[in-house]
C-alpha cells in the first residue's frame, strides 16, 4: 500500500543501507530509551491507540477516524508530530464526526497489529469509516501534500463519502441548502440562531464552520453556494465567503466580522448570547442566571469583558491568604521563601504585608500571625483586605465554576504585564532584572500552596515544550529571556490549558473556554496562514499590555472603591460602542484594534495605588453574557 509522502520505510533494510545508518539508528534507539515514546502524550488533543484498543475503538464507532501509524524512531515522524498535534487541536470540536488517533509501530507490543494492518511506511495515515462492523485496514491517503489544510479538507471529503447508512451519528449535514430551505426562515421567530455561510461551491469554509459548531447548542449552521444568485440578491451578499445570521427574535442581517475567515465566523457564532457547548453529562445541573451560591441569592453582576476588575484580584488574594494558606500550620524553609517571593511580586497590592514580612526577624511564622495582619488586627495601617469573596469578571453560572482559578490567572497575567511595563518595579528586592521572576514565583506558588495537586501536575507537564528538547519546566522557562517574552509565555500556556479543558465538566457552559483574546476583542491578533489560524504575537503583546495595564483595572464593585467609575467627570472618556447594544441584542459593539507594541507605560503620577486607573483605550467594549472564558 502507498502512503502519505516519502516517510520512513518499515520493511527489512538491505544490509549496506543498514550498515551505513547503524550508528544513527543506535543513537535514535538510545534517545528513545532515555525519553520514552513521548512524541504524543495524554496532554495532546488526540487518542493514543495500542494493539489492545485499536480494533475495539474502530469497530462500530459512532465517529469516523483518521489514524497516524508512526514509528517513534522515524526522524520524519518526529519532525511531523507538531503538525499532527496542531491538526488535532484545530479539529478538536469535530470529534463527534471524526477523531484523530496515533499508534506507535516502534513499540514492541504493537508490532503484530501494525503487520496486520499492512503498515510498511512511516508515517502512514489511514481513514476509517464510522459504524463499521467488519474488519477494515482503512483507506490510505496517497497524496504528496502533508500540509495541515490539505489533510483537514480531506477529512471533510472523507466524511461526505459516508452513505446515509454509515453516516457518523453526531455529524451534521454538510451539503449546501437551497433557496427553498432558507428563504422561508427569514423574519420567522425560532428557538435558536441560524448562521448561513455563503461561499463558492469548492470552498471548504462553510463545511468547516458547520463542524466547528456541531458541539454547540443554541445555533444551527448551514451553507449555500454562490451560484444561487436569487438568494444572494435577497440577502444582499456581494462578496463570498460571507455569513448571514437569523436571530431567534426574527431579525436578520449580515454577520459583522472583521475578516471573512473560518476562525472569525466560528468565533462570532460561539460568542452569541445563549450559545454554549453541549453538555456531555446529563447529571449536570441547569444553568440559572438569576442567583448563585449556597444560601442567600447573589445578584448577577453585569460586567465588561474588556476590563479587568479589582474585585476579582482582591477576592483571589482573600481566598489565597485565608483559605489555601490556612492548610499550613506554619511556614518555614522553602515554603516560607516561596511565600516571601510571592508577596514581593504582588507588593503593589499588599505593600504593608510585604514590609512587615520582609523585616520580620523570624525563621518560622505562624499562619495565625499572617491572618491577623490580613485582617488588620495589628492596626498598623488603614489598608486591609476585603473579607468577602465576590467575583465579577470571574463569576460563574454556578458557585463551583470559575471564581478563584480565574482570579489567580488574572493576577498572574496582571503581574507579568506590570513587570514588562515597569521594569523597575522589583528594584532592591533581589528579583530585579530577572525576566523569570513572576513565572518562577507563580510556578513555586502553584506547586507549594495551590490546593488542586492534579492541576499543578498538569501545569508542570503542559509547560514542557517538548521532551526531546526540554527535560524540565526549568529548561522551558530558561528560554524566556525578556519581560515581554514572559508575558507571552504565560498567555500561550493559558491558551493551552483552555484548549485542554474545553468541554470538560469544569467548563462553565455560559463561558465556554476558547482561545483568547477572541476576535471581537482583538481582530488584529488573528491571522490565517495556509488555511490555519495563527496569532500575530506582536499585536497580542500590545493587547495584553493594554488589557492588564493599570488604566484598564476597574474599581467597580470593589469594597474599597470610592469616587466615580473610570471615565467619570473630569477623566478622559474611553471609546464608546456604536449603539451601546445590551448583551442580548443582535447588534454587535464596535471593535478597536490595539496599536503595535510601542506603547510606553503611563507616567507614575497617573497610576493609582492598588492598580486602579482610568478606562482602557483601544479595548472593545462587550458585556459578559455569551463571553468566552479566560479563566
Amino acid at each position: 500500500m502507498a502512503t502519505l509522502g516519502h516517510g520512513c520505510r518499515g520493511a527489512a533494510l538491505r544490509f549496506p543501507a543498514a550498515l551505513r545508518s547503524v550508528m544513527s539508528l543506535l543513537l535514535l534507539l538510545l534517545l528513545q530509551r532515555v525519553q520514552g515514546t513521548r512524541l504524543y502524550s495524554s496532554e495532546d488533543p488526540l487518542t493514543i491507540l495500542t494493539s489492545d484498543t485499536l480494533k475495539e475503538t474502530l469497530r462500530n464507532s459512532s465517529a469516523a477516524w483518521l489514524v497516524q501509524f508512526y514509528s517513534s524512531w522515524c526522524g520524519h515522524c518526529i519532525q511531523y508530530s507538531p503538525t499532527w498535534k496542531a491538526l488535532a487541536g484545530d479539529v478538536k470540536d469535530w470529534e463527534r464526526a471524526i477523531r484523530i488517533g496515533v499508534l506507535d509501530c516502534a513499540y514492541e507490543k504493537n508490532f503484530d497489529i501494525c503487520k496486520e494492518f499492512e503498515i510498511h511506511f512511516y508515517p502512514t495515515f489511514r481513514y476509517f469509516k464510522a459504524r463499521s462492523n467488519t474488519f477494515d485496514v482503512g483507506k490510505t491517503y496517497r497524496g504528496p501534500d502533508r500540509e495541515l489544510q490539505t489533510v483537514r479538507q480531506l477529512m471533510v471529503n472523507f466524511l461526505q463519502n459516508h452513505t446515509k447508512e454509515d453516516w457518523p451519528v453526531g455529524c451534521p449535514q454538510l451539503e449546501p441548502s437551497r433557496s427553498d430551505d432558507v428563504l422561508p426562515l427569514l423574519g420567522q421567530k425560532a428557538d435558536q440562531y441560524t448562521g448561513i455561510i455563503i461561499e463558492d461551491e469548492d470552498s471548504y469554509v462553510g463545511r468547516e464552520v458547520i463542524l466547528d459548531l456541531m458541539v454547540y447548542e443554541g445555533v444551527r449552521v448551514t451553507r449555500v453556494v454562490s451560484t444561487d444568485r436569487a438568494l444572494l440578491e435577497k440577502l444582499g451578499v456581494t462578496t463570498v465567503p460571507s455569513a448571514y445570521l437569523l436571530h431567534p427574535n426574527g431579525t436578520h442581517g449580515l454577520m459583522d466580522v472583521q475578516k471573512r475567515l473560518r476562525f472569525f465566523f466560528s468565533s462570532f457564532l460561539k460568542l452569541l448570547p445563549g450559545v454554549h457547548r453541549k453538555q456531555t453529562n446529563s447529571a449536570r445541573e441547569p444553568v440559572h442566571a438569576g442567583s448563585r451560591g449556597h444560601g442567600a441569592a447573589e445578584v448577577w453582576k453585569e460586567f465588561d469583558k474588556s476590563k479587568v476588575y479589582m474585585v476579582d484580584l482582591e477576592s483571589g488574594l482573600h481566598y489565597l491568604l485565608r483559605v489555601e494558606l490556612a492548610s499550613h500550620q506554619s511556614l518555614e524553609g522553602e515554603e516560607l521563601k516561596t511565600f516571601k517571593d510571592f508577596v514581593t511580586v504582588v507588593a503593589k497590592l499588599l505593600e504593608t504585608l510585604l514590609e512587615w514580612l520582609v523585616s520580620l526577624p523570624l525563621e518560622r511564622i505562624p499562619y495565625d500571625a499572617i491572618l491577623d495582619l490580613v485582617n488588620n488586627k495589628m492596626r498598623i495601617s488603614g489598608m486591609y483586605l476585603s473579607d468577602r469573596l465576590q467575583w465579577v469578571g470571574c463569576q460563574g453560572s454556578r458557585p463551583e465554576l470559575r471564581g478563584y482559578p480565574c482570579s489567580l490567572w488574572t493576577l498572574f497575567h496582571t503581574l507579568t504585564v506590570q513587570a514588562a511595563l515597569r521594569p523597575d518595579a522589583l528594584a532592591n528586592t533581589g528579583l530585579e532584572e530577572d525576566p523569570l521572576a513572576v513565572l518562577q514565583t507563580m510556578r513555586r506558588y502553584i506547586g507549594t500552596f495551590f490546593g488542586c495537586q492534579e492541576c499543578g501536575r498538569h501545569f508542570e507537564e503542559m509547560a514542557k515544550e517538548s521532551l526531546s528538547q526540554v527535560r524540565s519546566l526549568d529548561q522551558a522557562l530558561s528560554q524566556v529571556r525578556s519581560l515581554d517574552q514572559a508575558t507571552l509565555w504565560l498567555w500561550r500556556k493559558h491558551n493551552q490549558v483552555n484548549n485542554r479543558l474545553a468541554g470538560a465538566l469544569s467548563e462553565d457552559p455560559r463561558f465556554p473556554k476558547t482561545q483568547w483574546p477572541t476576535p471581537d476583542l482583538c481582530p488584529a491578533c488573528h491571522e490565517e496562514r495556509d488555511g490555519l489560524h495563527v496569532w500575530n504575537e506582536e499585536r497580542v503583546l500590545a493587547f495584553l499590555k493594554l488589557h492588564y495595564g493599570a488604566a484598564n483595572i476597574s474599581p467597580k464593585y470593589a469594597s474599597s472603591a470610592s469616587g466615580p467609575e473610570p471615565g467619570g467627570a473630569g477623566e478622559p472618556q474611553p471609546p464608546q460602542s456604536q449603539g451601546g447594544a445590551p448583551p442580548d441584542s443582535p447588534d454587535r459593539p464596535a471593535r478597536a484594534t490595539p496599536p503595535p507594541p510601542t506603547t510606553a507605560p503611563p507616567p507614575r503620577s497617573s497610576r493609582r495605588r492598588g492598580g486602579q486607573g482610568r478606562g482602557a483605550r483601544g479595548c472593545a467594549r462587550r458585556r459578559g453574557r455569551g463571553s468566552a472564558s479566560w479563566g
